[in-house]
């Protein structure tokens, strides 16, 4: 055998050596990675854990949760309101959700005092402009308006409001208003007072509270004055407290002179026409 052939299998057994231990390095290598990690893990991060996300939770089950993860709870004093967190559940927590923290770590949960209600204010007996105002100074507005008869007979104010006074609505919620119209209507029927006395139907009426309004004399043959020729509205009609009523008298002996074209016309009438 040449000297050259021993020189090169004398070579490659160097090199095949060589290969052995580099990969008998590199597994050490490997091993002493995921030896390294494992302590790591095991040592390092075994007292760690991540906050969890607690918005929304009730008091008892955001305690549960941490007390579950061995961290500690500490409530803030300062509530806030919030429209969409339900009152008594966490709306903020310090620190945040996803934050590493050790065990025993005291984590700050601070309550939502739920949607904020607002008390709607007295409207009785106020005007519908000054309605409005009072409302937008507490954050509310006007809803729907009702027009409704009422007792105190005052036109145009509130006499009922819904939600009442003293209810707590959220801000901007529509209060409904109820505006007094003036009193209820009382509607009678009108008696015939033709040929009656005219004193006697004066005092009749005004004792109740109805008016009597024009009244014209006339001359009538045959009847006594001051009885009752015509009226206004015509018995049976209906008749409202307050409503002016019109007659026609015969009139007294010193009017009688005075006869007016109507009292002919109307005494022309009663005796079918004749001149």
């Amino acid at each position: 055998m040449s000297s050259r052939s021993v020189r090169l299998r004398s070579m490659w057994r160097k090199f095949l050596r060589a290969l052995q231990v580099l990969a008998y390095l590199g597994a050490l290598g490997v091993v002493f990675g995921l030896v390294a990690y494992m302590a790591f893990s095991i040592f390092v991060r075994g007292g760690v854990t991540p906050l969890p996300e607690l918005r929304g939770l009730s008091e008892e089950d955001a305690q549960a949760l941490l007390a579950d993860q061995g961290l500690t709870t500490r409530w803030s004093e300062d509530g806030r309101f919030d429209e969409q967190v339900p009152k008594g559940h966490v709306l903020v927590q310090d620190p945040r959700p996803g934050v590493y923290v050790k065990r025993e770590t005291e984590v700050t949960l601070t309550l939502s005092r739920g949607p904020r209600r607002i008390e709607v204010p007295d409207l009785s007996g106020q005007a519908l402009q000054a309605a409005q105002v009072s409302l937008a100074g507490a954050g509310l507005v006007v809803g729907r308006t009702f027009d409704v008869y009422s007792a105190t007979g005052i036109s145009g104010v509130v006499v009922e409001q819904q939600p009442p006074p003293g209810a707590r609505v959220a801000r901007d919620a529509p209060v409904d208003l109820f505006l007094s119209v003036g009193a209820t209507a009382e509607v009678f029927v009108m008696p015939d007072l033709v040929r009656r006395d005219y004193e006697d139907v004066r005092g009749f009426f005004e004792r109740r509270g109805f008016r009597i309004g024009r009244v014209s004399y006339e001359t009538y043959d045959g009847v006594a004055a001051g009885t009752v020729l015509r009226q206004f509205p015509l018995a049976g009609h209906p008749l409202r407290r307050g409503e002016v009523i019109s007659l026609g008298v015969v009139a007294p002996d010193e009017l009688s002179g005075q006869e007016t074209g109507a009292a002919v016309r109307s005494r022309r009438a009663a005796r079918g026409g004749a001149s």
